[in-house]
C-alpha cells in the first residue's frame, strides 16, 4: 500500500482529497494535517509514501515546506500562476494539480504515480529505456480514467477493465455483447487503447475471409 498524508487548511477539502485518495486502489490515506508545521512533524512521524500538499497553508507556503517533506509530494492547490507552479516543480514536487478537480482527475495522477513507484522499485541499476519508461508513467494520462473527445470515460474504463481481466485475447465482437455495446463502438475505444499502448493487438486467421483482432491487455504498460 502507498501511504498518503493530505495537508489542506480546510478541513472539508482535507477530508475530501481524504476520501479521494482511499477510494484509489493501493493507496492507504495515515493522516491528514491543516498547517505547514503539521505536515512536517507528520511526514517525520508517519513517514508516508505520498504528500498531497495545498500551497496556501495558514503558516507558510506549501512550496517553502517541500525541502522538509521525506515523501513524495503532489501539489493540489489553486494557485495557478507559472511562478508559483515553477518554484513547486523546481524544489522536487512529482505533480501538480489545480483546484477544483474532481476524484477522477486526482484518481488518474495516482494511478500514474503508483505506476512511476513500481517502475523503479528495488534496488537495482536501471537503464535509460527504464527511466523514460517511469517518466512517461509518471506525467502521462491514467488510460482508464480519461477518455478521448467525444467518448465517454466510465465507457473507456469497462472496456479496459475488460480486456484487462480477460483470460485470454478477446475480439471486439466478444467484449461487445459482454458489455452490452455496439461493436463499432467497442472497436473504436479498443483503438484507442491499442494506440496509447494499454493492449496489444494480435491476428486471427481463419479458413477465409479477412483476419480477425484479438486484444490482450499489454502488462508492462501499467
Amino acid at each position: 500500500m502507498i501511504g498518503v498524508l493530505v495537508v489542506d487548511d480546510d478541513y472539508r477539502v482535507a477530508r475530501l482529497h481524504a476520501r479521494y485518495a482511499g477510494g484509489v486502489d493501493g493507496f492507504e490515506v495515515v493522516g491528514t494535517a491543516h498547517t505547514a508545521r503539521e505536515a512536517v512533524e507528520l511526514d517525520q512521524r508517519l513517514c508516508p509514501d505520498l504528500v498531497l500538499l495545498d500551497q496556501y497553508l495558514p503558516d507558510r507556503l506549501g512550496t517553502s515546506v517541500l525541502p522538509e517533506l521525506r515523501a513524495d509530494v503532489i501539489m493540489l492547490t489553486a494557485a495557478a500562476d507559472a511562478a508559483q507552479i515553477r518554484q513547486a516543480l523546481g524544489g522536487g514536487a512529482v505533480g501538480y494539480l489545480i483546484k477544483p478537480f474532481d476524484a477522477q482527475e486526482l484518481t488518474g495522477r495516482l494511478r500514474s504515480y503508483a505506476r512511476f513507484r513500481a517502475q523503479l522499485g528495488g534496488d537495482r541499476t536501471l537503464d535509460q529505456e527504464q527511466v523514460d519508461r517511469a517518466l512517461r508513467a509518471l506525467y502521462g494520462t491514467d488510460r482508464t480514467a480519461r477518455a478521448r473527445r467525444g467518448r465517454s470515460s466510465p465507457t473507456a474504463g469497462l472496456i479496459a477493465d475488460a480486456v484487462r481481466h480477460a483470460d485470454r485475447p478477446v475480439t471486439a465482437s466478444e467484449l461487445a455483447a459482454q458489455l452490452g455495446l455496439s461493436r463499432p463502438t467497442a472497436q473504436r475505444y479498443l483503438a484507442d487503447l491499442s494506440g496509447d499502448g494499454a493492449v496489444r493487438v494480435e491476428l486471427r486467421y481463419g479458413a477465409a475471409g479477412r483476419p480477425e483482432h484479438l486484444y490482450r491487455w499489454n502488462a508492462q504498460a501499467t
